[in-house]
């Protein structure tokens, strides 16, 4: 078996990344104030491993003892996720959460076994798939229990079946997107959710944290396309979807997709899929300020024509793009726009999938109509196409040089997102000083926008952990009563605290008695979703607080 996890690949998203040309770290001393001391680098090493003989024994007697890891560098690569914070601990700033051992199904039925020999032996379980979470979701917390493991489901990577009349497929859990792809396109079909973690993810990450795809606007978010879960727990396996719509009381399905792993492992999951396209075009086009893109990118959602693609980056994010990019091809066109009146440049970018030139063509049109934006052509759009997968390798490049680099996002509803947008950043630049904080709007609906920030600041030499979670504890509070803390990067152990801010804390009850009746003993992933302390008898009810 091939595992898809290093841990030497842990404290960066890849060892290609090339170092930041020369003008780039100009233009972020200017900006940033970005010194040249940088903080050595020192490798993480794993702790002895807390999980008792007895343990062990039971779960390779499910697994086979070749698949219950406890050296360190299986351990290790399995330390947390994607963050910031995550890639700081990893490069030797503060202690990562290491798992005791990595566990590795090979099908549904040995989950359900494997969590029947944790709540056996009080173990934790934090189901780990691509380990590209952001908020804290994969890192291995214990709660109470004297040990805890690493749930990988890297080896339940098989497309189960295909319906091709009803375009639905069935996909296990750890089937990284690309691989899920490949052997959809053999069908001549497509999930079409494409997010930036694409490289990395997996199906039941995607399910599990209710994922979007930077072609939300045209295939829907990843909610949106799950038909059916296999939900594995501790108190016995649940399937959940048999049919197109229901009107069977709740629907329960979207009661597990988004849970994050602390009601249950998602196994399989039932996606409505689609036709590949035959064309897809991508364009680049400036708006002069954000007022007028936004407004812009509000009407084309409001008339329910959005391209597939649909991006908008503030004057700050466009700024950047530029700054970083160099070369004379972009200083003609800062001069090109400069002398077409264009003062606060923000890039849009649009892209649209079809069976044929013909449709996409027609599709173009209608997002168009009445469109006042200066075109760049497909040069640009292409471009971003080629490169859209290219923030974390730039984050690498940051990184090495002593940048604080990170991002955070929020939605809400048009008539609060100039507010929202205003409100984040101030919070950031009271935080963290001399910075640069940078906006784009990448997932449109009628009624409103995300907004996904990107900061870059020079770190904090003595505590750069400590410098970021006063910064994020900022946005966190100022997008609180006007948007959403997550939009698609989940809730994990960094946004639990503000959760209660807005589902209430009814709310957070009802989840509290899905958790007591789907997880009794409180062995799954604990500390994440749900911030409240998770004992041997499982979340306190409403009326023991």
């Amino acid at each position: 078996m091939t595992e898809h996890i290093d841990h030497t690949l842990r404290g960066r998203w890849t060892t290609t990344a090339g170092p930041l040309p020369p003008h780039a770290l100009k233009w972020l001393r200017e900006r940033t104030g970005l010194g040249e001391v940088r903080t050595p680098a020192r490798a993480p090493v794993a702790p002895e491993s807390a999980l008792g003989d007895a343990a062990r024994t039971a779960l390779g007697e499910v697994v086979g003892p070749g698949y219950v890891r406890v050296d360190p560098d299986s351990r290790l690569g399995r330390a947390g996720g994607l963050s910031y914070v995550d890639l700081l601990r990893q490069r030797g700033d503060g202690e990562p959460a290491v798992p005791d051992a990595v566990v590795l199904p090979a099908s549904p039925e040995q989950v359900v076994e494997v969590l029947e020999v944790c709540v056996e032996h009080d173990v934790a379980v934090v189901p780990f798939g691509g380990g590209t979470s952001v908020v804290g979701g994969v890192n291995a917390l214990r709660g109470d229990k004297a040990a805890v493991v690493a749930l990988d489901l890297n080896r339940l990577d098989k497309l189960v079946e295909v319906d091709p009349v009803s375009r639905l497929a069935v996909l296990q859990a750890g089937l990284p997107a690309p691989k899920a792809e490949r052997l959809l396109a053999a069908h001549g079909l497509t999930i079409g959710h494409v997010p930036q973690s694409y490289e990395r993810a997996t199906i039941g990450g995607f399910a599990a944290t209710r994922s979007a795809g930077q072609a939300s606007a045209g295939y829907g978010r990843f909610e949106d396309m799950v038909e059916g879960v296999r939900l594995a727990t501790p108190v016995g396996e649940w399937r959940l979807g048999g049919a197109p719509a229901s009107a069977a009381g709740p629907d329960l399905k979207q009661l597990v997709v988004g849970s994050e792993g602390a009601f249950g492992v998602i196994t399989e999951v039932a996606l409505r899929v689609r036709r590949r396209p035959e064309v897809e075009r991508y364009e680049g086009f400036v708006v002069d300020g954000w007022e007028r893109g936004s407004a812009l990118v509000r009407e084309v959602a409001q008339r329910r024509v959005p391209a597939d693609v649909t991006r908008l980056s503030d004057v700050d994010e466009t700024e950047v793009s530029l700054a970083l990019g160099g070369g004379w091809k972009v200083n003609a066109l800062k001069g090109y726009l400069k002398a077409r009146g264009v003062r606060e440049p923000c890039l849009l970018v649009l892209g649209w999938h079809g069976a044929s030139k013909r449709e996409v063509a027609r599709r173009r049109a209608e997002t168009l109509r009445g469109v006042e934006a200066l075109s760049l052509g497909k040069a640009l759009g292409e471009a971003w196409r080629h490169g859209r997968f290219n923030g974390p390798r730039q984050r690498d490049a940051l990184m090495e040089v002593g940048v604080c680099v990170e991002t955070l996002e929020t939605a809400t509803h048009w008539s609060k997102v100039s507010d929202l947008r205003a409100a984040v950043r101030e919070a950031l630049v009271d935080a963290l000083g001399r910075c640069v904080v940078m906006c784009h709007i990448s997932h449109v609906y009628e009624t409103g926008a995300s907004l996904y920030f990107t900061v870059l600041a020079a770190r904090d030499a003595a505590d750069p952990i400590g410098q970021w979670q006063v910064a994020k504890a900022a946005a966190s509070e100022a997008i609180t009563g006007l948007g959403t803390i997550s939009h698609h990067h989940a809730v994990g152990a960094d946004h639990a605290p503000y959760l209660e801010a807005e589902i209430g804390r009814l709310g957070l009850d009802v989840l509290a008695s899905v958790k007591r009746t789907l997880d009794p003993t409180g062995v799954l992933n604990p500390g994440k979703l749900l911030a409240g302390d998770i004992g041997a008898a499982g979340l306190a009810s409403p009326g023991d607080r």
